[in-house]
């Protein structure tokens, strides 16, 4: 079950973020486990460079290490903007939001399960704000 949030808010609140950037930054969130599971999995020694699939295909001379690194700076610079806009969001609760944008939980899902301590028009203020910070993070 997704997080049911309308798409789009008034002009005149506070966090307003125009309805496809709110999800494009949406979808950027839900990659996170993508960007985990790639990091994880890149070590850039025990890999052959065929299996890294950023490398290129120019005539350059290759450097699987290198390749290795910057797409784990790639991942990591992505994930790490994640968590640090949900401790700017909300410090207190910055665990919740991350697992909400990073695996579309609703509030009644964070609720029931997990026991967030806030109620529901607290958490959409900060959920809100979530994408707000995020969206000027990401200019």
């Amino acid at each position: 079950m997704g997080t049911v949030i309308r798409p789009e808010l008034s002009e005149k609140n506070k966090y307003f973020i125009e309805k496809h950037r709110y999800y494009e930054l949406k979808h950027f969130c839900l990659q996170y486990p993508i960007w985990k599971k790639a990091y994880a999995g890149l070590d850039g020694l025990s890999r052959r460079p065929a299996d890294l699939a950023l490398l290129s295909k120019s005539n350059t001379i290759s450097n699987p290490t290198a390749k290795c690194a910057e797409a784990k700076l790639f991942y990591s610079e992505r994930m790490d903007m994640i968590e640090r806009v949900s401790v700017d969001a909300a410090a207190d609760l910055a665990n919740y939001i991350l697992r909400a944008v990073t695996e579309e939980l609703s509030y009644d899902h964070l609720k029931t399960s997990l026991e967030i301590p806030c109620c529901r028009d607290v958490y959409y203020i900060l959920y809100r704000r979530f994408f707000w910070l995020l969206n000027k993070e990401r200019r």
